[in-house]
């Protein structure tokens, strides 16, 4: 996939989620882990179900680590281009078998579940401590060739846990997709910034049964770490549950645009602020939503928003109908702005449409009623707000997306491919996500070697990494096929940062010749003006 890879999986994916999982002692009935086998298993698809780790330190304290494990390697594995199950997806399947969350399938179970699993591959694992380190290892089951590759180990401080996931996660992806290239200095980047007892602290948030008790973890961690989505998503879903609207919208305002639960928390986010009056601001975030993705619920709550202002929202409730005209509230509200407009006619076939969908429905028969009198009412405010996010629509919708961009870039030749690209990576560059804008550069590579762009973006990433060697290298060959600002730029943090102060202002110089008024180029000649005095 090119921007980003969402799950492919629709209506069938929770029936799928329900029984994936159980199926894993089978295929640990048969282990296959020699080199042919591994190989094989390779050839599959990209839907993933991450299993919960075994616990087998012996320290109950360490449980929340359980959770941990599926936690970064499902974040690291979309965003190397992958489509995770999500914990909600593995615990509804749980729940619809009506088993605890902490399940462990048995031989006889997974082997009658097997057949009907619709993940690609399983990630199994467990963990081990060692004094005050940890040591993780995990295996990745081909589904449909019930065979297992060979074990892959991660060991680090316990303070290191994240990294630690991190390096596994590198070494699965380079078993799943033996084509990739995306170096483990940038899954190990991915998770800089994020400090354990935060993520912890998040975990236990997410994993508490008791309201009260996941609210306080979840405070606890974006206390921590105030620059942490996840944890700010987490804690506006418990607000929200818990009718305290405000502190839900702003706790959804914290998760940052570049999010994977962006667009959810965005939704959310506006029905806080409907429910707490602000309409004004909710249909901005709704709008914001909707500019993306175009959803019945989004655009129909937009239209509640400009609606309750005393704006016409008839366009926004055409747009929820034409979206999806088998849900009857669409139609309700549609029917009520028609009205208001004066439009009863329509109106009237509308509330048809929605008695037809819903017969029992009381309230639209009671309008309906009204309306064909003479002096029909007109009421306020009685639009229906759409309450529940429909996440698989939202992923196949970007999905489609994602299909169209495909489409259209396959079709490029391979120098336009490759800039296009680029160009995607640089956003995700410019956005701090390291892995997913590697991993088009890598692609960008692939479809065509010469395109400047590729090598200066790749030369940015490398820097960001540490990896200072390769920076340079990637630098010096942008250079070589054509000389850019980003690619001077990277030259000179580099050469200053050895002290290299001629090397560095020849840098500089070189870059405002292309672009005198550059400010990054700038600041980088204050810097080594500084340095120069020193």
């Amino acid at each position: 996939m090119t921007t980003s890879f969402f799950f492919r999986f629709g209506q069938s994916a929770r029936a799928a989620a329900v029984l994936g999982f159980a199926f894993l002692l089978a295929v640990m009935a048969h282990p296959q882990t020699d080199a042919a086998a591994a190989r094989s298993s390779l050839d599959h698809g990209r839907i993933l179900l991450v299993l919960p780790f075994d616990n087998r330190s012996g320290q109950p304290s360490l449980e929340w680590v359980r959770e941990a494990a599926p936690e970064i390697l499902s974040s690291r594995f979309q965003s190397a281009g992958f489509a995770p199950m999500s914990r909600e997806d593995r615990l509804y399947a749980l729940d619809h078998l009506g088993l605890p969350a902490g399940f462990h399938p048995s031989r006889a179970t997974a082997l009658k579940l097997a057949q009907t699993l619709d993940a690609d591959s399983i990630i199994v694992g467990s963990f081990i401590t060692d004094g005050t380190g940890i040591i993780a290892e995990a295996q990745v089951v081909d589904v449909p060739h019930l065979r297992m590759s060979s074990s892959v180990t991660s060991r680090g401080e316990m303070k290191d846990l994240i990294a630690i996931f991190d390096s596994l996660a590198w070494k699965l992806t380079r078993q799943l997709d033996p084509q990739s290239s995306v170096a483990e200095e940038t899954f190990l980047a991915a998770g800089n910034g994020l400090r354990v007892d935060a993520f912890e602290q998040y975990i236990r948030g997410t994993a508490e049964p008791d309201h009260d008790e996941r609210l306080r973890h979840l405070s606890q961690a974006v206390a921590l770490n105030p620059t942490y989505s996840p944890a700010w998503s987490a804690l506006g879903h418990e607000d929200y549950l818990g009718q305290q609207y405000e502190q839900a919208a702003a706790a959804f305002a914290r998760v940052g645009p570049s999010d994977q639960s962006a667009l959810e928390a965005g939704f959310y986010r506006g029905l806080s602020l409907l429910f707490s009056g602000d309409y004004s601001r909710a249909e901005q975030a709704f709008g914001a939503v909707a500019r993306v993705l175009p959803l019945a619920e989004v655009v129909n709550n937009e239209g509640v928003a400009a609606s309750r202002q005393g704006h016409d929202g008839t366009a926004l409730f055409r747009q929820a109908v034409a979206a999806d005209a088998n849900t009857a509230d669409y139609h309700f509200n549609l029917a009520v702005s028609l009205n208001r407009q004066g439009n009863k006619a329509e109106a009237l076939n509308e509330l048809a449409q929605c008695l037809k969908l819903r017969p029992t429905d009381s309230e639209a028969q009671s309008l309906e009623d009204e309306w064909k009198q003479p002096a029909g009412r007109t009421d306020p405010d009685v639009e229906r707000i759409a309450r529940n996010f429909d996440a698989v629509a939202f992923r196949q919708a970007a999905q489609m997306l994602d299909q169209v961009d495909e489409a259209h870039l396959t079709a490029l030749p391979p120098e336009q491919r490759a800039q296009k690209l680029a160009a995607q990576a640089k956003d995700f560059l410019d956005k701090g996500l390291l892995l997913e804008a590697e991993r088009l550069y890598e692609t960008a590579l692939a479809s065509d070697d010469r395109v400047a762009a590729v090598h200066a973006g790749l030369a940015e990433v490398r820097e960001r990494t540490g990896d200072t060697a390769n920076a340079r290298k990637e630098a010096r060959t942008s250079l070589e096929l054509m000389p850019s600002v980003e690619a001077y730029l990277v030259m000179g943090r580099l050469d200053l940062a050895l002290g290299h102060r001629a090397e560095a202002s020849y840098d500089v110089n070189q870059g405002l010749k292309i672009e005198p008024n550059n400010k990054a180029l700038e600041d980088l000649r204050q810097q080594v003006e500084a340095q120069e005095k020193k």
